[in-house]
């Protein structure tokens, strides 16, 4: 892929400024969301773990939170998930899920799991179009919550995306049922001028550090309940940066710092390697005609234009692509859903926010690059 934002999804290596943490220390220890200050100013990534280390202090919360991170939109975590989930209502009795969505689209699943129909759950299901949650398994995992742990109680800790959607028709909601004075209505307002700020800026520290506040708020106001939730595997590692920029500690491990032994966090993601082509198509490069073994959708959610990529993987096409002209653009293995070999030629497919489509061609030879396996790009046509 030429689009550097997406080629380095897993090792990006622009060092930005780490954002004013001020405001969300005294928001923090007041009990407000406020919002946060512009990303391009404040303190340093290792300035910021010492300073949430300095005030975990304050924080009197008993419950536990137990972290898990997915690859986004894949069947096999999706159920792993929801059998841990299981686990937790059933035989610890936890009720709340956390979950990388928005303040609003969550409160939105908490009016649709007390009613009699799928109406809200819809809706909301037609809002995802372009992303991975827009997928079969995430609406049977929602329905399937509904059906045998009714009680559950979702939390949304992300900016807010679908902003003009889903965010304004749970505003109409809250302003239909005289509720524009309540805390949800603030902070659905809150959660929309994230959104809007993150989508016009494509400022990834911004976000990171808007989940880790987000998170912080919502598990503080249940006083002493211990929580799960589910969150791409970029945001969930203990000892991790940002995926984006590499210059900040990911929210996991911003948690981490904060609420120290009482966070636990695991990575789901490698269950979606082990996977089978879900179909097989039919690609062709320079007139020959090969078996394209087809490994899903990924989501390209908070990437700027860009609403996500598809992948196939070329059946018996290496030894008669391994010389074409080679581009010098890598993509680490990390980045696709299922294990790489040498001898292995991909197709990705970039669908963007206007509807247009990207496709390049990779191919994998044994390259390393900066220490990572990758593979290289070659030029087809």
């Amino acid at each position: 892929m030429k689009d550097h934002n997406l080629t380095s999804l897993a090792k990006a290596k622009l060092m930005l400024v780490y954002p004013l943490l001020l405001a969300m220390i005294v928001a923090l220890v007041t009990g407000r969301l406020t919002a946060c200050s512009n990303s391009s100013a404040g303190k340093t990534a290792s300035k910021s773990a010492q300073l949430t280390k300095e005030i975990s202090m304050v924080t009197q919360v008993s419950g536990s939170i137990y972290l898990y991170g997915e690859a986004h939109g894949q069947a096999k975590i999706i159920d792993k998930e929801y059998e841990l989930w299981s686990e937790y209502y059933h035989n610890k009795g936890l009720r709340h899920l956390f979950v990388e969505l928005p303040y609003f689209t969550a409160e939105y699943l908490n009016l649709w799991i007390q009613s009699d129909n799928d109406d809200i759950l819809e809706g909301i299901y037609d809002d995802w179009k372009g992303t991975s949650s827009h997928n079969p398994y995430t609406n049977a995992f929602y329905k399937k919550i509904k059906k045998e742990c009714p009680e559950t109680i979702f939390h949304g800790t992300d900016v807010g995306h679908q902003y003009d959607t889903t965010g304004n028709r749970y505003l109409s909601y809250l302003a239909a049922n005289d509720l524009t004075g309540s805390e949800k209505y603030t902070l659905t307002v809150e959660a929309i001028q994230q959104g809007r700020f993150f989508h016009s800026k494509d400022d990834h520290v911004y976000r990171e550090n808007k989940m880790t506040e987000n998170f912080i708020g919502e598990f503080e106001r249940l006083g002493n309940e211990s929580v799960m939730g589910i969150y791409g595997s970029a945001h969930t590692g203990l000892d991790e940066m940002d995926y984006k920029t590499q210059s900040i500690p990911c929210m996991g491990n911003q948690l981490q710092e904060y609420y120290g032994d009482n966070i636990y966090s695991e990575n789901l993601s490698w269950i979606a390697k082990d996977i089978e082509p879900s179909r097989v198509d039919y690609i062709s490069i320079q007139g020959k005609e090969y078996a394209a073994s087809y490994f899903g959708k990924q989501d390209l959610n908070g990437f700027k234009d860009y609403a996500y990529r598809e992948f196939w993987r070329l059946e018996g096409a290496y030894e008669d692509v391994k010389d074409l002209p080679l581009a010098d653009n890598y993509l680490p293995y990390d980045n696709y859903p299922i294990p790489i070999e040498a001898g292995q030629v991909f197709v990705i497919s970039c669908t963007r926010t206007d509807g247009s489509v990207q496709r390049d061609y990779y191919l994998s030879s044994g390259q390393v690059v900066e220490g990572v396996n990758s593979t290289q790009q070659f030029t087809a046509d």
